[in-house]
């Protein structure tokens, strides 16, 4: 993924998990969770920003980016929600602050109502959280994931790259889209899409919606203004539903918030958690 390497290695209970720290040891700590069918490499440039200030810690999930991909694996999101706060223990941190996108919002707040797992503050990126969530496309391929395994190669990486373009408002430049594409290519790659897709279960988020107004932090909710995957007034929705929670809107950005105004993010991110 060009120059975006995870150098450190995890064997959690799902499989193998790459992730990497960034920024001053002793700075207040904070992590980053990517969401579906992206991986850390969406949150390369915040990091860079971040790490000036904080210790930044990223992963990819098992099932996704440069992490573990088998057959059979387990990369449901409760899955994840265990991996997450197992990893959490590992690194040795107790309260970090957290930042999600897309499913990792839903991972880190499992990991949170189900598993103790403590954070300082909470930012929610465009999060899956709330029902109904899955668009017309991803229940097709959640319901046919083994037809769609056998695509050809060739037609299997345009339908992906139509797909994760579509998560973009302003369009993605072309290396990004080649590095967000590049891990669901190939005879590992390609039967993993479709296996995320198929454990994808709203009932994960069903399990956890009554519990959002127990959420005792600061939370910031962060909503691209232009996104089509999952509409802002889920963001409104979901603000209502968190005690003393925020939304703020970030204009002309889509679902990928981190590739459509990356400035405009980490600026909302940094007046939050400094």
């Amino acid at each position: 993924m060009q120059d975006w390497t995870l150098r450190q290695i995890h064997r959690s209970r799902s499989g193998e998990v790459r992730w990497d720290v960034f920024g001053n040891e002793h700075a207040d700590p904070v992590v980053l969770l990517h969401g579906t069918p992206f991986s850390s490499y969406v949150w390369r440039g915040v990091v860079r920003a971040l790490a000036a200030t904080h210790r930044v810690y990223v992963w990819d999930m098992p099932g996704y980016g440069t992490s573990e991909m088998s057959d059979g694996q387990d990369v449901s999101l409760a899955a994840q929600g265990r991996v997450f706060t197992e990893l959490l223990a590992h690194w040795g941190l107790a309260e970090p602050s957290v930042v999600a996108h897309d499913f990792g919002g839903a991972v880190s707040l499992r990991a949170h109502l189900l598993h103790g797992a403590r954070y300082r503050d909470l930012v929610l990126v465009d999060p899956v959280a709330l029902a109904p969530w899955g668009s017309p496309f991803f229940r097709l391929v959640g319901a046919n994931a083994e037809v769609f395994e056998q695509l050809p190669p060739a037609l299997h990486g345009a339908l992906v790259r139509e797909y994760v373009t579509s998560a973009s408002h302003r369009g993605l430049h072309p290396a990004a889209l080649d590095a967000l594409v590049d891990p669901w290519l190939g005879e590992a790659g390609q039967p993993a899409f479709y296996q995320q897709i198929a454990q994808a279960d709203q009932r994960f988020t069903d399990e956890i919606q009554s519990r959002y107004g127990e959420l005792d932090l600061p939370v910031l909710i962060c909503w691209g203004a232009e996104d089509t995957w999952i509409p802002i007034e889920k963001g409104r929705e979901l603000a209502d539903l968190v005690p003393g929670s925020r939304l703020q809107p970030i204009e002309g950005a889509g679902h990928l918030v981190q590739e459509d105004a990356p400035a405009e993010l980490t600026a909302a991110l940094l007046g939050f958690l400094t």
